[in-house]
């Protein structure tokens, strides 16, 4: 079997493909820029409006800790459960829209969970949701 001492061809890179995709770039970003022209030329006034009242702020998500030995955590502060209500009963008085979410312990009683649920209820809290993990199918 012979064997070979030199190469027959030298190996070229293909530029093609990437002067194609240069050009398509060009054009997008040709073609962008035509329409933000558009957009500044357009005569249009934004109507003005009198009242001054502020929109009401988006949802604010709290998240409620509830610890193995049945401890409540909220706002980085440990809290019984009146004291937890009376601080959900402040934060819907400043909003009406309020979203809690509950992160219990895997290991602690379901109990503790219903007990800062049947809290949250009382509060006045309509959105509320109870945090999980999902397991990794390779466990």
């Amino acid at each position: 079997m012979p064997i070979k001492t030199h190469q027959d061809e030298k190996p070229t890179l293909n530029m093609t493909p990437l002067i194609d995709i240069l050009f398509l770039l060009i054009i997008f970003f040709m073609v962008g820029t035509k329409f933000t022209e558009i957009e500044r030329k357009i005569e249009l006034e934004v109507p003005e409006v009198s009242d001054t009242q502020t929109p009401e702020t988006p949802p604010q998500h709290k998240i409620i800790n509830v610890y193995r030995d049945g401890s409540v955590m909220f706002n980085d502060q440990l809290l019984d459960l009146d004291q937890l209500e009376q601080q959900l009963v402040q934060l819907r008085q400043q909003s009406s829209t309020l979203s809690v979410i509950i992160r219990g312990d895997a290991e602690g009683a379901f109990q503790n969970v219903a007990s800062v649920l049947s809290v949250c209820r009382r509060a006045g809290v309509s959105d509320m949701g109870v945090s999980v993990r999902m397991a990794r199918k390779d466990e």
